[in-house]
């Protein structure tokens, strides 16, 4: 059973999709901007998947949600988004550690618990 608040499916912006997908996803959609989580930290907080998992599901179905803002434990970018990436943490005022490549996931790193 995940932590997180389970929403009704009907309510869901994600109709549709396998239910696994649609929870990741609305995880997603609530990281404010500015902030980011890490794969991992989003499939802890469901308590189910793993971070290959969940960056499966963001590969396959995550231009319908707030997509750049999940990236590697580490805080560095995927390669194959880090182009449209940069600009789209930019404009939320990321914290960087090194600017487009790595960010400071002790500043920016956000929990759903709050």
């Amino acid at each position: 059973m995940s932590r997180f608040s389970p929403f009704q499916p009907e309510q869901s912006a994600f109709q549709g999709l396998p239910v696994f997908a649609r929870l990741v996803l609305d995880v997603v959609d609530r990281i404010p901007p500015g902030r980011v989580m890490a794969y991992g930290d989003i499939s802890e907080w469901l308590e189910q998947g793993t971070p290959r998992i969940v960056a499966r599901v963001m590969s396959t179905y995550g231009s319908e949600a707030s997509w750049w803002r999940v990236l590697r434990a580490d805080g560095t970018l995927a390669s194959e988004v880090q182009e449209r990436q940069v600009p789209l943490l930019d404009d939320e005022g990321v914290a960087w550690k090194v600017r487009g490549h790595r960010v400071d996931m002790t500043v920016a790193r956000w929990s759903p618990a709050g």
